[in-house]
């Protein structure tokens, strides 16, 4: 375990799966699994203290469930981030986790090395969905013309923002970002964060569902 290894935490009530996920974070290199709580109160107790990076949330907890988690979590963390576990194919529940602030959504059962890949997604500016989840998303949002950045001086985005926010909501990872505008790395997550003050979101999706809400 090095200092780099990026620090991941799971909230998951069943203990078997919960064991079983942790086994696979914790056992992957470039990872270090920093805690494991079956319920939201626990978590929201403990993830402050731990500081992880990634998080992976169920949706259906005992007591506060994990869509409450989350909104409470982004109050304390507001940068940290947050992939949501579920069974169940509910577009509300998925859209209400989005709102919330989670990055990405994750249908189970999830495999060790989509769920390795989704921590690596998501510090790298993705957005990790399942092809079921990502199906669902797309067909919420499904409109003829391809999706741009608002043409309006709505959000007061400059001209470089608003080339930036269209390729994040193409889906082009930060680093993918910097080759097409030829721009460092530094640069595109500054405008990022203003990009995301100025739509008042906080995560690429939110930023998605607010463009294609239009």
């Amino acid at each position: 375990m090095q200092s780099s290894d990026i620090a991941v935490a799971l909230v998951e009530d069943q203990p078997g799966l919960r064991d079983s996920l942790t086994e696979i974070l914790a056992g992957s290199d470039g990872l270090r699994c920093v805690g494991a709580f079956a319920n939201a109160e626990d978590a929201l107790a403990r993830l402050p203290d731990l500081k992880p990076a990634v998080v992976f949330m169920d949706i259906n907890l005992p007591g506060m469930d994990g869509v409450a988690c989350v909104r409470k979590l982004m109050g304390k963390m507001p940068a940290t981030l947050v992939v949501m576990l579920t069974i169940y194919d509910n577009t509300d529940a998925i859209f209400s986790s989005l709102e919330a602030g989670a990055i990405g959504y994750l249908h189970k059962p999830v495999r060790g090395r989509e769920l390795v890949k989704a921590v690596h997604d998501a510090v790298n500016g993705g957005s990790p969905m399942s092809a079921r989840i990502a199906r669902l998303v797309v067909q919420k949002f499904n409109k003829p013309q391809p999706v741009q950045a608002p043409e309006t001086d709505e959000y007061h985005l400059t001209a470089r923002e608003r080339e930036v926010l269209d390729l994040l909501v193409q889906g082009f990872l930060y680093k993918e970002i910097a080759d097409q505008l030829q721009i460092s790395g530094h640069t595109v997550h500054f405008h990022i964060r203003h990009i995301y003050s100025k739509l008042q979101v906080r995560s690429r999706a939110q930023a998605v569902a607010k463009i294609h809400g239009q």
